[in-house]
Order: C-alpha cells, then sequence, then structure tokens
C-alpha cells in the first residue's frame, strides 16, 4: 500500500462511483507509463477505495502479446499505454472490451474516447515545432511547412516506428487524403539533418549541438526541462523557440495516454471504476503536475511548467478516425524511406 492521506478523494470517489468509499478486492493493472509519479495515482484510487493494485509494468506490445496469450486466464484488468497506435492495437487484437460509464461519458471529449468505448484518453501531450533561436527567424508555421524545401537540411525527427509519428502521419491522412500525406512524408523526408534516431529528447538535444535547426517533439520533453534538470538541454534551453502548429487550421496535434479494461477482467467492477478515477479532477491534475502533461478533462488546472508554453488550439479530431489510418501511414513511410 502506498501511503497519502486525501479525505477529499475519498468524498470525490463516492460521487464517481455512487458507491461506498472502501470496497474489498483487487485490481491487476498492466501498464507501460513508467512514471515514478504515477505511484501516487495508484496510492490515492487505494486509499480511497480499499481495492488492492497489482501492476505489472512492461513495454506496450510485450503486454499486449502477453494479454493474447493468457487469453481468458489472463488477471489484466486494466491496460495502460502510450497513445493511439497502441490503444488502437490492442483493440484490434482483441484484448479490450466495452465500457460503459455515464461518468466517463460526462468527464472524457467524445474525440478521446473509442467509438466503441473500448479505451478512453486521460492525459494529452501536443506534437510541436521547436527551432533554434539563434538560426531560425521564420520558423513553420504548419506541419505542411516541416515539408517545405527552404527547411531542406534543417529538421530532427524520430524514425517511423515511433508512436507518436505513426499518429500525427495517420492524422494527415484523415485531414488531407492519403496522396497529400505521402507528399507531406516525404518532404519531411527530404529535409531531414539527420537519419532519424534516439528520443524526442535527443531531437532537442540536436536544437543545442548545432545538428539541427528544428525539432519535432512532444511537449512534456520540453516542459520537464523547464521544470527539472535535463542532462545537455535545461542548461540551453532558453535558445529554443516553439511553435504550436496550424493555429488557423486543424490546431495542433495531440498524442495521449489512454486506458481500457481488459476483455477478461476478473475484477471488471473495480476496473472500471479505476478509470472513473482516473478521469477525477483529482488525477487529472496528478498528470499534469507530475509528468508535465495536459488534462484530458477540460477546466482542470495545468501545471506551471506546462503553463510556460502558453495556450493554444488543440486538433479535436476523432482519434477512432485517426486510429483507422494507421495501417495506411506505415505504408507510406515505408514508400517514402522513412527509416
Amino acid at each position: 500500500m502506498f501511503n497519502c492521506k486525501s479525505r477529499a478523494l475519498a468524498a470525490a470517489m463516492v460521487a464517481l462511483s455512487g458507491a461506498a468509499a472502501l470496497a474489498e478486492g483487487e485490481l491487476n493493472i498492466y501498464s507501460s507509463r513508467h512514471y515514478d509519479t504515477d505511484d501516487q495515482l495508484y496510492g490515492d484510487f487505494e486509499e480511497a477505495t480499499g481495492i488492492t493494485i497489482n501492476r505489472i509494468e512492461g513495454n506496450a506490445d510485450e503486454l499486449i502479446a502477453r494479454m493474447q496469450a493468457e487469453g481468458i486466464n489472463s488477471p489484466a484488468d486494466v491496460l495502460i499505454t502510450v497513445d493511439t497506435s497502441r490503444l488502437y492495437r490492442a483493440k484490434q487484437a482483441g484484448v479490450l472490451q466495452p465500457v460503459e460509464s455515464a461518468v466517463l461519458e460526462e468527464r472524457i471529449p467524445g474525440y478521446l474516447q473509442d467509438a466503441d468505448n473500448d479505451w478512453f484518453g486521460f492525459s494529452q501531450r501536443s506534437r510541436v515545432i521547436f527551432y533554434d533561436k539563434n538560426g531560425v527567424t521564420d520558423p513553420p508555421q504548419t506541419y505542411a511547412d516541416l515539408a517545405d524545401p527552404k527547411y531542406n537540411g534543417m529538421i530532427c525527427i524520430r524514425s517511423s516506428t515511433n508512436t507518436y509519428n505513426q499518429t500525427l502521419l495517420a492524422a494527415v491522412v484523415t485531414h488531407e487524403g492519403e496522396e497529400a500525406a505521402r507528399a507531406w512524408a516525404q518532404g519531411v523526408v527530404d529535409n531531414m539533418a539527420r537519419p532519424p534516431q534516439g528520443g524526442d529528447t535527443d531531437q532537442l538535444r540536436g536544437l543545442v549541438s548545432g545538428e539541427c535547426a528544428i525539432a519535432v517533439s512532444n511537449t512534456y520533453y520540453f516542459a520537464r526541462a523547464l521544470r527539472t534538470e535535463v542532462e545537455r538541454l535545461s542548461g540551453s534551453i532558453d535558445r529554443i523557440g516553439w511553435v504550436f502548429p496550424d493555429q488557423d487550421g486543424n490546431g495542433a496535434h495531440m498524442n495521449l495516454s489512454g486506458a481500457g479494461v481488459a476483455a477478461h477482467a476478473p475484477n471488471r467492477e473495480n476496473a472500471v471504476r479505476f478509470l472513473e478515477y482516473l478521469s477525477s479532477d483529482s488525477a487529472q491534475r496528478y498528470f499534469s503536475g507530475g509528468n508535465d502533461e495536459y488534462p484530458a478533462v477540460d477546466g482542470v488546472e495545468i501545471s506551471a511548467s506546462v503553463q510556460q508554453l502558453g495556450e493554444f488550439r488543440r486538433d479535436e479530431v476523432d482519434l477512432s478516425a485517426v486510429a483507422e489510418n494507421l495501417p495506411v501511414a506505415q505504408v507510406i513511410f515505408n514508400e517514402v524511406g522513412w527509416k
């Protein structure tokens, strides 16, 4: 059990579940989120409900494969993972089940829900254009601009195997169609400063090292470097500017963390209660304050580090539609040689 005293949270859980605050039982969570700050999320839920959480952490694809192999005997109650593409894979693999919850329908915006309610998004990160203020006076203002030949040899971005890029390209397909998405992906490849390598933090470090002048990264990597010391980044962070793309169009693309109830959940009622808890104001504040993310629920206060990035318009494209275009996005990546 984690130690965390929160009578207010216990009262909130009563309101969310419509049941007594304390209940017997367990909850088995399979999670690919590896953030220490999530411990407080789990601890508060245990404190408020009396439900004991058993957690297994691992790579998302490995966890999905494990749930498939376990089949009807799987102990998993909840799968938590990062981004639409992995939630889509989990649904396609048949390891999730639909959830009907008035709480989730009220709290989570419709575009952050699976069309069949197999999964729900609980936190977001925006995929933003960063640039070296010392070398770039006219940074890209849209995702389309990343393919403009005037930025030839200037862009650092992750590989096509990265889930954030997969979802971004699938969103381009959803908005603009397959042909336009292919042309855009080819243009980005042509403008790369180096072959794709490393994570989002490494793209930002590329700006500091001078390997590239423009980088694409999720916001929480940058906000983390504002909040705490990140090696080879925080010391030079003042030279990095940022653009929330497409503010006059669709809005900035949002990646997410989400969860769903396992297909053969032995503790299904507890699993639904946990998802409802993740939509509570207190849990939503943990996502922002603990990991520099944007809450999924409107009106929840965001952390100081995230506030420094400023307000912006979000792309509210239906992520279920984006998920359907993920296979097309992967084909395009292969065709244009985006490694």
